[in-house]
């Protein structure tokens, strides 16, 4: 079977499919009814569609960051004499560790000068995420980051529940999608109102971007099964 945009012949589904393995494309067979070329149809919008997700999660994750990262440097020099909030938040030992190796990569393991930025980029949205747990509602969310979603107009402890779900669901569907696994039977629009949603409590010139230019909408329109 020859596939459109290839010379006729150069290759065909069938020849591919051990390449893949029957496992890797189980869920994409059983979701085409045994029909190969549906089935590697779908393999192929997953591929796009872990792409969108992809991109979309890259516009939350630094909307998110750099306005939780603003509220964190206002509390630590409004209530910790100016210190960087990198050597004074009481994050526990998961976060002090991301933050550890956070610094270790952006200096090159201490060979070039700390930069703020650079640091604040290296920081995953698992990160960020986390700091919207319960864990942290008195010590953080409510002196700091909560101020980063203050267009979510409901009380603080509420305000964090949706922080912390919207958050929670896109980081899972990014890690997914970063490595490579099945999205195709999950709700994508549903992730796409989340993306939305999260960064609406920022700014709604934020939310405005995000919903025009995901590409989550389009490319579920053209889901193949």
């Amino acid at each position: 079977m020859s596939t459109e945009g290839s010379p006729p012949g150069s290759w065909t589904y069938a020849a591919l499919r051990c390449h893949l393995t029957v496992e890797r494309l189980g869920s994409y067979d059983r979701a085409a009814g045994g029909d190969l070329e549906q089935a590697f149809r779908l393999y192929e919008w997953n591929i796009e569609a872990a792409a969108a997700v992809m991109t979309t999660t890259a516009m939350v994750e630094v909307i998110v960051r750099n306005a939780i990262d603003a509220q964190l440097r206002t509390w630590s020099e409004k209530r910790r004499g100016g210190s960087s909030w990198f050597d004074v938040a009481p994050l526990d030992a998961r976060g002090r560790a991301d933050l550890h190796r956070a610094r270790q990569r952006a200096t090159r393991c201490g060979r070039d000068q700390e930069i703020h930025g650079k640091v604040i980029a290296e920081l995953s949205l698992g990160f960020w995420r986390y700091l919207a747990a319960s864990r942290y509602l008195t010590s953080l969310w409510i002196p700091a980051v909560s101020q980063a979603f203050s267009c979510n107009s409901k009380r603080i402890g509420e305000r964090r529940v949706d922080v912390e779900r919207e958050l929670q669901r896109l980081h899972y569907v990014r890690n997914r999608a970063a490595h490579h696994e099945p999205i195709h039977r999950r709700y994508l629009l549903a992730d796409h109102r989340s993306a939305v949603a999260v960064t609406s409590w920022v700014s709604p010139d934020c939310a405005g971007w995000v919903a025009d230019r995901s590409p989550i909408p389009g490319l579920n329109s053209r889901r193949p099964v």
